[in-house]
């Protein structure tokens, strides 16, 4: 389950009662479900496993999460998390995605070439700084201003003090700003990854489902000082899993949700926004499939994507389902409608936040009048070179600025992070570009036309292959050292290069400015003291018995390891190995079901009772993929890798009777690692041997 794309199925009433007796939220660590999990598990997490499991976390910033599992800085995850590494990392000679990796010595650990990990070490709620910056009278476009300047007045202040990396976070739609501080590695090598093969068994047809198999694991290394980290806070490893029924934790960092959206968000998103993804989603994967079958190489360069976007499609078209249940709508509707009606009924209430619903309604309205054309002539710079053009024309420009008045993005502490890909030595395939380019560039002319400011920019008088076929020959943005020595030349170097992607970014430069600026002024201006006053009026009805939506910080979720009802009969919590062998059996052991060598030259040191998968009442969603599942005690029994078919609706909506999230067993991890791929070593270090 790589990263899920936003939905709109909002669930705007959290209720005490029940919340107390769902499984249900991904809450901030300041704001732990402790009164649910003491009434409903006799359990209550102090402050001291709070913080181990903290500080045990590990955000991927290439979407996805992680934990450590040693104390000398070993990191798991998933295997589809570590795939953009391991594609990065592969040639036509050695396809690691395709015949898995491992390091038996520190010596053979393979860099990463632009992996950022994370570690959230302290919150702070900086809320009162945030709306202090806005002062009464100001013109909505002068607020935003002055509450942007504010936040990164903060991020610089903290980051400057303390070296972290320093993110300045929306929760609650508004309600709260906090400032996290998180430890950032960039020195990230690779230990070990099985074949992507039994890692993503039963391929797209089984995505989002249950009973699984999948061994989907990847291993990596924090360096420090060209050191292997030590770290004290790491998760301890429980072979034996969780019990049927057993409390378990998932500590991870959910992407985003939107389950306090309003209903005319929902509407929007349905109505427009779902459609037009849906529909690039389905060009782009048109295109990617035609390549593949070019040759084997080319079938590994597209490989990643295709995975990424079969993976939103699946997702993404199950929650527009949702969204298209005229029941589902309608409650959320009538929800909603309630919730107006306690805010009006309060006089105070009314005067303070009644009108954020309307503003937003209002809003959007003119926003669904301009859409269409604009959204898909943006899709002509549908290119990783014009994305690096963008970010290098913006930025020589941005950096005159004093740090303040700069836009979002192009901050001192932003693009320090920032040059991380920019400089990346990570391959770029111009052909696999050139292929790509040229199907969005001619979505842009048929959904847009010709007269599109950007179409014309790109395509100036040429067909939209031609344009795309002469511009990805003539760049050179796929080198590390020119885009490096373009963005350390500043103004100055950006202004006399002449490269083609370059130069239809400089001309569309003050067409890009003049749109963002009117976004601001005419929708985020106005948008966000609206979502701030739904959030307060949600905090006056409700309290604070909440958690806000997954914004990709780290979150806890809990539930019970436990089955559900299924296709007119149950689920059972775990699946094993001997299911394993009868599904590839089953299935002939053909296409996405036939399993690696090593699994029938081995079978007969396997114990095959041993449990390969199960699933939990945590509540998750994308972002979650390489979490911890953890006991009370802290211990690991578990690796997060998807969510359940019924769990699609999860953006919006929570059913525990349905919503699962799917697991791989410790078990299964320890049992692999040192029967079937020789990594002993690495069972006995997270083991603790």
């Amino acid at each position: 389950m790589n990263r899920i794309i936003r939905t709109t199925l909002a669930m705007v009433l959290l209720l005490s009662a029940a919340l107390a007796t769902a499984d249900e939220g991904m809450w901030t660590f300041d704001n732990p479900p402790t009164k649910q999990l003491q009434e409903k598990y006799n359990f209550t997490p102090t402050k001291e496993w709070l913080d181990h499991v903290r500080l045990s976390s590990v955000r991927f910033m290439d979407g996805g999460s992680g934990s450590f599992v040693s104390p000398n800085g070993l990191v798991m995850t998933n295997h589809h998390v570590a795939m953009g590494q391991l594609q990065k990392m592969s040639t036509a000679e050695q396809n690691f995605v395709a015949t898995g990796f491992y390091a038996p010595t520190p010596e053979q650990e393979a860099k990463c070439p632009d992996l950022e990990l994370n570690v959230l070490v302290e919150m702070v709620n900086v809320t009162s700084r945030i709306t202090g910056a806005v002062k009464p009278g100001m013109k909505p476009a002068d607020a935003l201003k002055a509450r942007k300047e504010e936040q990164a007045r903060i991020e610089k202040e903290y980051s400057d003090k303390t070296g972290l990396r320093c993110d300045v976070v929306s929760l609650y739609n508004g309600g709260e700003y906090w400032l996290y501080q998180y430890k950032r590695y960039t020195d990230i090598r690779l230990v070990m990854a099985p074949e992507r093969q039994i890692a993503f068994w039963g391929g797209d047809d089984d995505n989002f489902t249950y009973p699984r198999y999948d061994l989907d694991m990847a291993f990596f290394r924090v360096y420090v000082d060209d050191q292997p980290l030590s770290t004290p806070d790491y998760l301890k490893f429980n072979a034996a899993g969780a019990a049927d029924n057993e409390l378990v934790f998932v500590s991870g960092h959910p992407g985003s949700t939107s389950r306090l959206d309003t209903y005319a968000m929902m509407e929007m998103q349905r109505d427009y926004s779902y459609p037009m993804s849906l529909e690039m989603i389905q060009k782009r994967l048109d295109v990617l499939r035609s390549y593949s079958k070019k040759g084997p190489e080319q079938e590994r360069r597209a490989l990643g994507q295709i995975f990424g976007l079969e993976n939103s499609k699946k997702a993404l078209g199950g929650q527009y389902q949702g969204l298209l249940d005229a029941k589902l709508m309608a409650k959320a509707k009538a929800d909603e409608e309630a919730f107006r009606a306690r805010v009006n009924a309060n006089p105070e209430w009314k005067k303070a936040y009644g009108d954020g619903w309307k503003t937003i309604e209002k809003v959007i309205a003119k926003q669904k009048k301009e859409f269409g054309s604009r959204s898909y002539g943006s899709l002509a710079l549908s290119s990783s070179f014009a994305r690096y053009a963008q970010t290098l024309v913006f930025a020589a420009a941005e950096r005159k600025k004093p740090d303040m008045e700069r836009l979002d993005g192009y901050h001192d502490v932003q693009l320090e992070r920032a040059k991380l890909r920019l400089f990346s030595p990570a391959p770029i395939y111009k052909d696999l570009e050139e292929a790509t380019f040229t199907s969005m560039l001619q979505m842009a002319v048929d959904k847009a036309g010709t007269a599109d400011p950007i179409v014309s920019a790109v395509l100036k008088g040429r067909s939209a292959e031609k344009a795309a076929q002469e511009m990805i020959a003539a760049t050179t943005l796929d080198k590390p050292d020119v885009r490096k020595a373009l963005f350390e030349g500043g103004a100055e170097a950006v202004a006399q290069s002449t490269d083609p992607f370059i130069v239809v970014i400089r001309e569309l430069e003050p067409m890009l400015r003049e749109r963002q600026e009117k976004s601001r002024k005419e929708t985020e201006s106005l948008l966000t003291p609206a979502s701030e006053k739904i959030a307060n009026a949600r905090f006056a009805v409700y309290g604070k018995n909440m958690y806000p939506d997954a914004t990709f910080t780290l979150r806890l979720s809990y539930g019970a390891v436990k089955g559900y009802p299924m296709n007119g009969t149950k689920a059972p919590y775990k699946t094993t190995l001997y299911g394993l062998y009868d599904r590839a059996l089953g299935f002939d052991q053909e296409g996405a079901w036939a399993l690696p060598p090593r699994f029938w030259d081995r079978q007969k040191d396997l114990d095959l009772s041993t449990p390969a998968n199960f699933v939990c009442t945590a509540d998750i969603i994308g972002g979650n993929s390489g979490s911890p599942v953890i006991n009370r005690n802290a211990e690991l029994v578990g690796l997060v890798f998807d969510g359940n078919i019924e769990s699609l609706v999860g953006d919006s909506v929570y059913d525990e009777n349905a919503n699962r999230c799917v697991a791989v067993h410790s078990a299964f991890i320890i049992e692999g690692l040192r029967k079937l791929y020789d990594a002993g070593k690495l069972a006995d270090e997270i083991e603790g041997k």
